[in-house]
């Protein structure tokens, strides 16, 4: 038997007989987790007409896009320990309630700071949400292996969200306005609702005793490490702002894991680390969240900046990630039990590895036909998330799955903001250094139009389009340049995921199934 047998062996007492209504219980589940992991990308195609609209400034408009996760990661851990004590089902129908009607207040926004809160209660929301789903599905499903693939359907949910969000927002936003991309929510959230109250049975974790100093601890550390991670990403790593951030971040959170060892039953057991297979889970939900996040963004602007297409097209154009990561998915489990979880999971990120290589090995012929082949790997690469959550579950006891569900939730929205912020940043020096001054001079670009030029490829063609027929050459050079930065984030991308499938390797236990017994 491995190692880790006996904490998977405490977490095997099952009640004999299946929940009848299960199957579609998930279906409730998976569709509230979908529109919320679509409301993490919604708003990037809304953007221009809210700008055109409310009239934010940079700082604002930065805000409305980051406010949500900030929320949604900061409050997971509080969320997970409301829904241990009060029940995960009522806890699910509050997040409902607040992510049906916080869209209503849209019809009164008419400013940015407005939209901002909006956008912030919406990640109360979603914060109450996304551990919920996860957990229950272990109250749902007893048998292991019936919980393998209903995870399997649950993070292709996570994935076609992530595709959809972008299209559904388009759609919505050109038929009628920005404000349709808020307010389909609420019919979706009413739905939802009564479907939870009619299939979905109560349940409740380990309430331990309220501990407010760890709560505000956990909020505070986990907002300033995504603050921080953000800041560096978009204003480099010598931003006094983010420095501060890190430095909260890492007094509150040492803070906040110290207390939690020496209290017998914290907030948060961070003792469940101590589990290796748990581990390996989370580093698989980590990376391949890192992976995700930053394949969309970059591949989503070299498709509109580059190729010119609309956001729709590029919607469609990025789909092929979704389809192939949802139509594995809930085939994972089956793929495990003949070769084995560990094989799985991480095989998975090494089809993730090759898939960002793949955009090294494109250099400056970059066509679409290698971005496919570039999505479909790493949309494998997503299947495998399946097998980690259930791993992840089935080492921990049935009254911590709150706990074990807030830790993979916290790794993937940190996972979400580091591949925007790393990977993201690495794109822009690499831009930055192939778009010098001297180039910029011989384009006849004023002096105080360089930098912002520099900054991104959406400035470089701005500062093009204003130089008219002289901007031709820059607007080709700036194109050009954003390409080999892709191609660097995927040799930078790949090498990450390979180094991650030696760590899970090496982690996870000989024989580990999706049971969570070994041979």
């Amino acid at each position: 038997m491995s190692p880790a047998s006996p904490a998977r062996d405490r977490g095997l007492a099952r009640p004999a007989e299946p929940d009848p209504r299960r199957w579609v219980g998930l279906a409730v589940l998976c569709a509230s987790l979908l529109i919320v992991v679509m409301d993490l990308t919604v708003l990037n195609v809304a953007l221009p007409r809210i700008s055109a609209d409310l009239l934010p400034t940079s700082v604002e408009l930065l805000w409305m896009v980051d406010v949500y996760g900030l929320v949604v990661a900061g409050l997971l851990v509080t969320a997970s320990g409301l829904a241990d004590r009060f029940g995960r089902r009522r806890m699910l129908l509050v997040g409902y309630a607040v992510f049906g009607a916080v869209p209503l207040l849209v019809l009164v926004v008419d400013s940015p700071p407005g939209l901002i809160a909006l956008r912030a209660l919406l990640g109360v929301g979603g914060a109450l949400i996304m551990p919920s789903t996860m957990s229950m599905i272990r109250d749902l499903f007893h048998d292991a292996r019936e919980r393998a693939v209903a995870l399997g359907a649950w993070a292709a949910m996570a994935a076609v969200g992530g595709g959809l969000g972008p299209i559904v927002g388009g759609l919505l936003v050109q038929t009628f306005d920005w404000h349709a991309a808020f307010l389909f929510n609420t019919p979706v959230m009413v739905v939802a609702a009564i479907a939870a109250i009619a299939l979905l049975p109560e349940s409740r974790g380990r309430a331990v005793r309220w501990d407010f100093p760890s709560i505000a601890l956990s909020v505070l550390g986990m907002t300033a490490l995504m603050y921080a991670i953000k800041g560096m990403g978009k204003d480099g790593f010598d931003d006094p702002l983010a420095l501060t951030a890190s430095a909260v971040a890492v007094l509150s959170l040492t803070w906040f894991v110290l207390r939690s060892l020496r209290r017998p039953e914290p907030l948060l057991d961070i003792r469940l680390l101590r589990q290796p297979e748990l581990s390996a889970g989370l580093v698989c939900a980590l990376v391949s969240s890192i992976a995700m996040a930053a394949i969309m963004l970059l591949l989503a602007q070299w498709m509109q900046l580059v190729e010119n297409y609309s956001p729709i097209e590029t919607g469609l154009r990025l789909l092929p990630l979704a389809i192939v990561s949802g139509v594995l998915s809930p085939l994972a489990p089956r793929i495990a039990a003949v070769i084995g979880a560990r094989t799985v999971m991480v095989g998975g990120l090494a089809f993730g590895g090759v898939g960002f290589g793949v955009l090294y090995l494109g250099g400056d012929s970059m066509h679409f036909g290698l971005i496919v082949v570039s999505q479909v790997l790493v949309g494998v690469s997503m299947a495998t998330l399946a097998i980690g959550s259930a791993v992840i579950l089935s080492s921990v006891p049935a009254e911590r799955s709150g706990n074990a569900a807030a830790l993979e939730e916290t790794s993937f929205e940190i996972g979400n903001a580091l591949g925007v912020a790393v990977l993201g940043s690495i794109a822009a020096v690499v831009f930055r250094s192939l778009i010098t001054a001297g180039d910029l001079a011989g384009y006849g670009v004023p002096a105080d139009q360089v930098e912002p030029a520099r900054e991104s490829l959406g400035g470089a063609l701005a500062v093009a389009e204003d130089l008219g027929a002289r901007g031709a050459g820059l607007a080709a050079e700036a194109q050009a340049a954003f390409t080999d930065s892709l191609g660097v984030v995927g040799l930078a991308g790949g090498a990450l995921m390979l180094a991650a499938a030696v760590v899970v390797w090496l982690l996870t236990p000989r024989g580990l199934t999706v049971e969570g017994t070994g041979h």
